[in-house]
């Protein structure tokens, strides 16, 4: 089943009764407690986002959101994405899993990286093709990929996509986390992906922050960045979407962040079946467990 996206964006009160999530907005009428009609279930709820600075959350509530598995998204005072909050324990063979990844050869993370690149490469060609954009090398790098991809043929790739995909609406367009929009969609896009791939990767009994590629001792989430990069193209392609449709893209207002939210349902497709986001990201991190068990030998990644 897939679990449900709650975004907050004005002051509430949110606790829990009877192991659902009850929302209480100041000032609002018909809000009473024992109505029912402000509740959610607990089990039914995959991530909650959290973009005001008057929310208060019980503990109690964090402590069950937790214990589903629930990712919780903090935004900061620009109302972009900056925290997340996972559980520590997501799977009953956990140190087992965690004892695999660890021990994990270095021939092993190169394989993975290969075909983590590869995917990504064949999504964004595949993109480009359906937006009508020469494809042709992006499909050349993809099946050129090495182990540990030592050509670098991602960030070749990337250089390509990038200077190409918004060609129509921003001739200059440079991917750059402080660039100018639509780099403010991306980002919150691809927030919102890392948090579905990290609380995929601690159901799965792995840990977030010891990546296949990605090294960095800041980065609690490495991990869930090596992941997320083949589901990438899937965001990129909503927000070819939002800037059809003729959205003002220069600020990340509500209607933008409410398709943005959309991104768990997203359609991919992954060993043949039509699967959401959500539940195609679960199987991957699935994959990538029995990969470091020794079980499998290949990451289950979507395809267009």
């Amino acid at each position: 089943m897939i679990k449900k996206t709650l975004y907050f964006g004005n002051p509430a009160y949110l606790s829990l009764r009877n192991d659902q999530l009850v929302i209480h907005l100041p000032g609002a009428e018909g809000m009473d407690d024992a109505s029912g009609i402000n509740t959610v279930p607990i089990e039914d709820i995959g991530i909650v986002v959290l973009d005001h600075r008057q929310i208060t959350v019980t503990q109690g509530l964090l402590d069950r959101l937790l214990d589903n598995s629930t990712a919780v998204v903090t935004c900061d005072t620009s109302r972009m994405p900056a925290g997340l909050l996972l559980p520590l324990e997501g799977h009953t063979v956990q140190q087992e899993r965690f004892r695999a990844q660890i021990d994990c050869s270095a021939p092993l993370r190169k394989q993975l990286w290969q075909q983590t690149v590869r995917a990504k490469i064949a999504n964004q060609a595949s993109l480009l093709a359906e937006r009508g954009i020469p494809h042709k090398n992006m499909r050349f790098w993809a099946s050129s990929v090495r182990s540990d991809d030592p050509d670098n043929l991602e960030g070749r790739a990337a250089a390509y996509f990038w200077s190409k995909l918004f060609l129509r609406w921003v001739p200059s367009f440079r991917r750059d986390r402080e660039g100018e929009p639509p780099n403010n969609l991306l980002n919150y896009g691809y927030a919102i992906l890392r948090a579905v791939v990290a609380r995929a990767l601690v159901c799965s009994g792995l840990l977030p922050t010891l990546g296949i590629h990605h090294h960095n001792r800041y980065n609690a989430f490495a991990l869930a960045d090596d992941v997320m990069e083949p589901y990438r193209p899937f965001v990129d392609r909503l927000i070819c979407t939002i800037l059809d449709d003729g959205e003002d893209f220069s600020e990340l207002g509500r209607s933008i962040k409410s398709r943005l939210l959309t991104i768990p349902t997203l359609d991919v497709v992954l060993g043949g079946k039509r699967n959401p986001l959500m539940i195609a990201v679960g199987q991957t991190t699935a994959s990538l467990a029995k990969c470091y068990a020794g079980t499998a030998r290949q990451i289950a990644y979507p395809t267009w």
